[in-house]
């Protein structure tokens, strides 16, 4: 099977990045299953019910969150009826879920969004969490495990690798919006530091620039926007998991604007 995993979508420029590409680049690419990170979706912060209802009409099959997840309250009732999960470290009474499962090809497939420390709301530690969880999945007898860590730190991410790579299918960072060069399979496990944002590429991670070289010059701050009319980048990476789970390879596909795609092939070792 392919999955397709895009990372953080910043605002309108990187939703109409998916409406004018995803479901070209979903046949081209023969993916399977489509997953997108929604926590910058609607104006940058958080996701609106609008918003969620035209990613998945463009293609998206289901979501991950993060530190972002909340800025709308109207996602606290939208858990229950759209393909939605946010981190799974979250306190228990924290709406929502932390993991998705389906089944796709004749085999249960399980994501799983986990937020990181460092910078980071209070969550519970991520580590030992996630570790039971996927002995639970395992148990189960699932082998196609997919994360989400949405964290600042790449160390994280990579002890994250370390700690999972023979456990789980792919392991694929997201939340700094600054795509990391680094995809590979190790293991049969894919992995990347962060995938990078879809939205604005001319601006300070997909915002209009104003207020955050105001913040760095003078160290006030302001209220984020993002510029309507903008240079535009997509970034996703498709990955192929044999019957056992493993990864047996991985791409990066970007498109600048509407101009041509470059696709990366990962390394495998």
């Amino acid at each position: 099977m392919k999955i397709a995993f895009i990372g953080d979508i910043v605002g309108k420029p990187g939703r109409l990045m998916l409406k004018r590409h995803l479901k070209r680049l979903q046949q081209e690419h023969f993916i399977d299953f489509t997953i997108a990170n929604y926590e910058n979706a609607s104006h940058g912060f958080g996701l609106t019910e609008k918003n969620c209802i035209e990613l998945l009409g463009y293609g998206v099959d289901m979501m991950t969150g993060g530190n972002h997840s909340f800025d709308k309250k109207e996602i606290f009732s939208m858990f229950d009826r759209y393909p939605l999960i946010r981190p799974i470290n979250y306190p228990k009474e924290t709406p929502g879920r932390g993991l998705y499962q389906t089944k796709l090809l004749g085999h249960e497939i399980a994501i799983i969004n986990l937020m990181g420390h460092y910078t980071m709301p209070m969550v519970d530690n991520p580590f030992t969490m996630i570790v039971e969880e996927v002995k639970k999945l395992k148990a189960q007898d699932i082998k196609h495990i997919i994360i989400d860590i949405h964290a600042e730190a790449t160390s994280e991410k990579n002890a994250l690798r370390q700690i999972l790579k023979h456990e789980v299918s792919a392991i694929l960072g997201t939340h700094t919006h600054v795509a990391t060069d680094d995809l590979h399979v190790v293991d049969g496990c894919c992995y990347v530091s962060d995938v990078g944002l879809t939205g604005c590429r001319d601006g300070v991670i997909g915002m209009d620039d104003t207020v955050p070289m105001k913040r760095f010059l003078t160290s006030l701050s302001g209220h984020y926007d993002i510029k309507e009319d903008c240079k535009t980048l997509l970034q996703m990476i498709v990955f192929e998991l044999d019957e056992e789970g493993r990864c047996v390879g991985a791409e990066k596909i970007k498109i600048h604007d509407d101009k041509p795609k470059i696709v990366t092939q990962a390394w495998i070792d």
